[in-house]
């Protein structure tokens, strides 16, 4: 399989820190450029890439005949602006979530991506991981019997970091557009439901939700259940999963930054069988997206998340950013 050039639009410390590095080690693709105005924002990239490319400006590196493959890391606001650009310039795009922040947005970029047959797609790196794959099966094959409800939680605390983009409005912060789509999406994803009816409590700092509740009923092949989810960045850090079925429970450890927060295990506990506990270790989740990204590519191999997958996510997004409600005095 030939080797994809990518290059990456900005010096974002998580594509520093994460992507950047998972492009550079993963089969099949090569970390080959990225634009910054900021030259000395560089040097963290070349620590691991030493030659590297450098553009002084996003419009330089789309234009560079060699890169066939960008990912872009930049603020929400500016995420369907650059990925058109970057259709526009006849490459792929992998594009950091949320990829829009309204769900029309991404019908734009749908029809973008069929226009040009290029390959466009939200950086949704966690149906990548084994720990949700094989939830998904489980689910799928009826382990626990019917899903009856789901809940998932996601909490992280960055009050002390208020220049932070997740803290401003002007670029599309919030704990909703930064951890929501992980919560909503990953449920979708393992049942394949969508809600069909919802209410969402929301509470806000300085123009941006630090913290959301939904409740919600999803409806999917298999029926209706109930679903919970808490996000916040006003919390001690929190991440879980939970489907519970007519015979059983799935329960999702560290299910977003796995390796991160902690390892990565899935546990099936049903009356009357052993409680049965499989464990991921040292999974690199971010790898597996750009390979599957690479593959897909070379191979024409089903891409497994969607430019409809995430609109679906962003539409739930947008329902529950219209549903917030304030509690009923007792």
């Amino acid at each position: 399989m030939t080797v994809v050039n990518w290059g990456v639009l900005g010096a974002a410390n998580f594509a520093r820190q994460h992507m950047a590095r998972a492009i550079h080690e993963a089969e099949g693709a090569r970390l080959y450029a990225l634009a910054t105005p900021h030259p000395d924002k560089a040097g963290g990239f070349r620590a691991f890439c030493p030659d590297l490319k450098l553009h002084d400006s996003y419009e330089s590196l789309l234009a560079d005949p060699a890169i066939e493959a960008v990912y872009v890391p930049l603020p929400n606001t500016l995420h369907v602006e650059w990925t058109l650009k970057a259709i526009a310039a006849g490459k792929h795009v992998l594009t950091e979530k949320p990829v829009a922040m309204r769900a029309e947005e991404i019908d734009g970029l749908i029809a973008a991506r069929d226009d040009a047959g290029l390959l466009v797609a939200e950086a949704y790196m966690i149906v990548h991981h084994p720990q949700w794959q094989r939830a998904r099966a489980l689910v799928a094959e009826g382990a626990i019997g019917r899903v009856l409800h789901a809940d998932a939680h996601f909490s992280y605390d960055n009050r002390a970091d208020p220049g932070n983009i997740r803290n401003r409005p002007e670029t599309g912060g919030g704990s909703i557009p930064d951890i929501g789509v992980y919560t909503y999406g990953s449920v979708r994803w393992v049942t394949g439901a969508e809600p069909v009816a919802l209410r969402s409590r929301i509470l806000r700092e300085g123009g941006v939700d630090v913290f959301a509740q939904v409740v919600a009923e999803m409806e999917g092949p298999h029926g209706r259940f109930s679903y919970h989810a808490m996000t916040s960045m006003r919390l001690p850090p929190r991440q879980e999963v939970v489907f519970q079925g007519e015979t059983g429970l799935i329960r999702l450890t560290a299910p977003f930054n796995a390796g991160l927060f902690g390892e990565a295990q899935l546990h099936m506990l049903r009356p009357g069988k052993p409680d049965q506990v499989e464990r991921f270790p040292g999974v690199r989740q971010y790898r597996n997206q750009v390979e599957a990204f690479c593959r897909s590519l070379r191979t024409g191999a089903t891409y497994p998340w969607s430019l409809e997958d995430a609109r679906g996510t962003q539409a739930m997004i947008d329902r529950i950013l219209a549903a917030d409600s304030p509690l009923v005095p007792a």
